[in-house]
């Protein structure tokens, strides 16, 4: 039986809270930290040197020697640089324990080998982390002992974000910034600043640990590049919300635990559509802390794994043929004195806020709803979007009957008078209680859908960062309140000027909202009637970062510069290439070292078989015919592999950029797809004691 814990004692004991701050810092230095960390500003350099000496004292108390500036580089995961708090020894030969401000505020790693798409040139390798104040420090408990981490932002020597963090907290300003404009149209002259909050739930696959590293695919590239279907898959529906096995619960709990300890406030835990996919969901936090406890989550999941024996695969469509994995990332905006600009109300139709906000929502995603599929862009998520299980690669919005219907009236007619109410649900049954039904019914298909007093962006990818889609969201929904409070600033009478917007914005844009099903073909259809964008790859969606209407917006709220939307924009092209090409060389070095040899041997069983039957005079049909069907698949994997190695060889030939990547896509991916299907048609075959890698039913039905 797992041992009991007490969530209230243990949570944040690893983080340097408020709470603690307020402990150990003189008073009028807590409430500097926290005018800092509400308002902005820099703190002096005194009181940096006094929140640094607590900030080392609470760390050292808790076993930390090292420190280090936690960041977030373009490779989409975390860095970060050890460096102890000794210092010199006194001439009593004594070892002081030291952390200054300076030390805490800014960092300064070498630049030059992280991603930066020609913002910094390999010669030149200074680059700065600036600590975020609004993003707690915390304790992470390694095996190279309790680590002091500091969140911070990465910048290059010259100035241009090299990191995800910088253009997060830069876009949580700007959306901050218009949405007060538009709460003072409504009279709302207490609220201070509007706060983007995030929710992001993660999915995941968990495998035996010893299987998973039997297979060099998994090993090197987080999927499975051959493997054919399990007898049973998904089909019968019995793994989701099923009962937890022992073995996944006893990770659970402590995975729990681990991320309690650091703050993360996990809430829900459930087995997922797939076998062996799971789910945590967290509660929502600000957006630049919940991108920090994301990838917190992300790395505990699989160090935590590694303890019980399993691995944790975070990869988008770690196997073909069930579900893959993402995170729904559940989007809001509220002001500090408590208001929700998503909360419909009661009588959503007499809203008149939540009407203007949808209506700036509505405009926000239809104008840039490609910006918003390439926030969701990565290598992974191009084998998921679109395939039954995970939204499609065309953005819509789901707004349910009753929103729905309240759109229409105001498009149609100028006035939404009625309202779809939920009513009641009968259950049937005397002991149970009838129960008070939704307006509406939710959307799995939908990639940005409305559920209640958020929006829940679908399509991000289980290993992707949340940073770059909330970036993008709080910009263009930015954008949106901006234009309108232009406007409406300047209206005679604001009561007519602001319906008058309302309609205009719906009635331009309702071409965005799809109550239906996204999956079906016809949706296809009626998108392209629509005008709607279908982007169907990650390459594709690249170069709608570098347009004139996305360097607009991101310029005008500060958020990127032209010169950094180009750095991405090469940065991915370089990612997906890369990514292609070791999945490409992990192929070809399976298939010639593991899967052609023990076919090979096994084909030399069913010769040797054919001549004994036939030598004892019995019919060997059948023996014939299985060796002529393996030997023939044999020889199509085999000229596959010889496809495989030329076009990858001219694939890496070519410069890095937009057309290397193309061909990764258009080319090399088809080789490796050639290459695969003989393969899995031989495993299909082979005897499983033959089969030289661990097999599906075996991963994903064997943990």
């Amino acid at each position: 039986m797992s041992e009991l814990i007490n969530v209230e004692k243990i949570f944040g004991e690893n983080v340097f809270t408020l709470g603690t701050m307020r402990q150990r810092l003189p008073k009028k230095v807590y409430f500097e930290v926290k005018r800092v960390m509400d308002q902005g500003g820099e703190l002096s350099l005194a009181t940096a040197d006094l929140v640094a000496k607590a900030m080392k004292d609470w760390a050292v108390e808790k076993g930390a020697t090292h420190y280090t500036h936690w960041f977030q580089p373009l490779t989409g995961i975390t860095a970060e640089k050890h460096d102890s708090f000794v210092t010199n020894p006194d001439e009593e030969g004594k070892m002081l324990m030291e952390f200054s401000g300076k030390e805490l505020i800014k960092g300064e790693p070498d630049a030059s080998s992280f991603p930066s798409g020609g913002l910094r040139a390999t010669f030149e390798a200074r680059g700065y982390t600036a600590w975020d104040i609004t993003s707690p420090a915390f304790i992470k408990e390694a095996s190279t002992g309790p680590i002091l981490c500091i969140p911070t932002a990465f910048c290059s020597y010259t100035g241009e974000a090299l990191d995800k963090k910088t253009p997060l907290l830069r876009s949580m300003e700007a959306v901050s910034e218009q949405a007060l404009r538009i709460v003072r149209l409504f009279g709302n002259t207490e609220a201070t600043k509007v706060v983007a909050s995030v929710g992001p739930e993660q999915e995941y696959f968990l495998v035996d640990q010893k299987k998973a590293l039997l297979r060099d695919d998994l090993i090197f590239t987080g999927r499975t590049l051959f493997g054919a279907p399990a007898p049973k898959g998904q089909e019968m529906e019995d793994h989701y919300f099923g009962v937890i096995r022992e073995r996944i619960g006893a990770y659970m709990h402590d995975l729990n635990e681990e991320l309690w300890k650091l703050g993360v406030t996990a809430k829900t835990q459930h087995n997922e559509v797939a076998p062996a996919q799971h789910e945590l969901a967290p509660i929502y936090d600000t957006a630049n802390i919940a991108v920090d406890h994301n990838q917190l989550v992300m790395e505990t999941m699989k160090r935590v794994a590694g303890k019980h024996g399993l691995r944790c695969l975070l990869h988008e469509k770690p196997f073909a043929g069930v579900n893959g994995s993402g995170k729904h990332n559940n989007w809001s905006i509220t002001t500090d004195n408590g208001v929700n600009l998503l909360d419909p109300g009661k009588t959503p139709n007499d809203n008149i806020q939540f009407l203007l906000v949808l209506a700036c929502m509505m405009k926000a995603v239809d104008t840039h709803a490609d910006l918003l599929r390439q926030s969701a862009s990565d290598v992974g998520n191009d084998h998921r979007l679109g395939a039954n299980e995970a939204p499609p690669a065309i953005i819509s919005m789901f707004l349910g009957e009753q929103l729905e219907d309240v759109v229409k009236q105001l498009v149609e007619t100028g006035a939404a008078t009625s309202l779809i109410e939920g009513g009641v649900l009968e259950t049937g049954v005397s002991t149970l209680p009838d129960l008070v039904k939704d307006a509406t019914d939710r959307n799995r298909t939908s990639p940005f859908a409305f559920t209640g007093n958020k929006f829940e962006f679908r399509m991000v990818g289980s290993a992707d960062s949340v940073a770059s889609p909330n970036t993008t969201l709080n910009a263009i929904v930015a954008e949106a309140f901006c234009e309108a409070a232009d406007r409406l600033e300047k209206a005679e009478d604001f009561d007519v000027a602001v319906h008058d917007l309302i309609k205009e914005y719906m009635t331009k844009h309702q071409r965005i909202v799809f109550n239906g099903n996204g999956y079906s073909d016809e949706w296809v259809v009626e998108a392209e009637k629509r005008g709607l964008p279908n982007i169907k790859s990650m390459v594709a969606a690249v170069e709608t970062l570098t347009t004139e209407k996305s360097v607009k917006l991101f310029e005008r709220f500060g958020i990127f510069t032209k010169a950094e939307l180009e750095s991405r924009a090469e940065v991915l092209y370089e990612t997906y290439s890369k990514t292609i090409n070791i999945e490409a060389l992990t192929m070809m070095e399976m298939a010639t070292k593991q899967i052609i040899p023990a076919v090979v041997s096994y084909t030399k069983g069913l010769a040797d078989t054919v001549i004994a039957v036939e030598a004892a005079g019995v019919d060997s049909s059948v023996q014939k015919g299985l060796l002529t069907e393996v030997s023939a698949l044999l020889k199509e994997m085999q000229s596959a592999v010889v496809t495989l190695k030329d076009v990858e060889a001219k694939a890496s030939a070519m410069e890095e950029g937009k057309a290397q990547a193309e061909y990764y896509r258009d080319v090399v991916k088809v080789a490796m797809e050639a290459l695969r299907k003989p393969a899995d048609a031989l495993e299909m075959i082979v005897d499983k004691k033959a089969w030289p890698i661990p097999t599906y039913g075996e991963l994903i039905f064997e943990v």
